[in-house]
């Protein structure tokens, strides 16, 4: 039976590693690209890791990226390797335009030489419309970045759009919103809010602290997000989309879910610390207007923002006490 083939740059990542789960469901062969040996442990990756071949090489040369091409001839590349921890970005700035901007490069023009009816997926953001000149955003809404990353992310999307047109490539970027799971770091606030509420409950801590309450984002589901993805590539014309729930909810929201969800009253144990406000970094009116996903791809999110919250709190629930038990054991008689 045929079986298509798709490789995934950034697989060991939250969407790298949902969107290998989705493939594999779809009866694709996978592969995928790690900067480490081969060998190395990938926790994203552990329920797949007998079913994906992975395959070592550096994003940011083209010849090496040929080199993975040619050895797995896949029909469809997924795009999915840069920083993604907005704040770094301004930290490593020069790190982030490599691998965002050039390693977007490199990878379009490897697809180039060794076939070009392969089909592209580049991972965009909202950070690209920066502070936006319209509520909510559009595929046509102009791009104005303000942060090292988004900046970055900018550049891949018009190298993707300039590779399209000059050479026909199917060549697709999608424009994501806020997208969470259970796999994000903990740098990220998501997760940070909902551990906290977890460890909090079950007694391990007593409080937690955060910068801007205020700060609103359009969150979705991660795995709602990865199945965008997939289905831009299944289309016969290449195109861009908004990926977003169209809705804003703030930190604060997002803290009065996680900790009610765990029976506590966030204001008891939530803190606010000024060195993590962003200030002027802080982005405003991020909102995704996603009705061309929808009309085009059939496309919309399955998982609503207070349903996201509850997840994210109950997988850091069985986290933490998974890791209580061993000690507990050892104490019984």
């Amino acid at each position: 039976m045929y079986r298509r083939r798709a490789l995934i740059i950034g697989i060991a990542g939250q969407d790298g590693s949902l969107l290998a789960e989705l493939l594999l469901a779809e009866g694709y062969d996978v592969f995928g690209v790690v900067r480490q040996p081969v060998s190395g442990r990938f926790d994203n990756l552990t329920a797949i890791r007998d079913r994906v071949e992975l395959l070592q090489a550096d994003v940011l040369s083209e010849l090496s990226l040929v080199d993975v091409i040619t050895s797995c001839r896949p029909h469809e590349v997924y795009n999915l390797a840069s920083p993604s921890f907005v704040p770094m970005s301004w930290r490593q700035p020069v790190l982030t335009a490599e691998f965002a901007a050039v390693g977007c490069t490199a990878l379009l023009e490897a697809i180039r030489r060794v076939d070009t009816e392969i089909r592209f997926y580049q991972a965009s953001s909202s950070e690209i419309f920066g502070e936006p000149r319209e509520v909510p955003q559009t595929e046509v809404t102009p791009l104005a970045p303000v942060t090292p990353y988004g900046v970055a992310k900018a550049y891949a999307h018009f190298i993707t759009l300039s590779y399209r047109r000059r050479y026909g490539l199917h060549a697709s970027s999608g424009i994501l919103y806020n997208h969470e799971s259970s796999r994000r770091p903990l740098d990220f606030v998501t997760r940070k809010i909902s551990r906290a509420a977890a460890a909090i409950s079950l007694g391990l801590e007593h409080e937690v602290a955060l910068g801007d309450l205020d700060s609103r984002r359009d969150w979705g589901y991660a795995g709602d997000y990865v199945r965008a993805m997939w289905l831009m590539l299944q289309r016969d014309a290449p195109a861009d989309y908004v990926i977003a729930t169209g809705e804003s909810n703030s930190v604060r929201d997002l803290v009065e879910l996680a900790f009610g969800y765990v029976d506590l009253d966030w204001t008891q144990h939530v803190r606010t610390d000024e060195t993590l406000v962003r200030g002027k970094a802080e982005l405003h009116h991020l909102v995704g207007d996603a009705r061309k996903a929808r009309e085009e791809l059939g496309w919309s999110p399955t998982v609503d923002f207070e349903e996201l919250v509850h997840m994210l709190v109950d997988a850091d629930l069985e986290r933490l006490r998974s890791q209580l038990e061993p000690a507990v054991n050892v104490l019984e008689p």
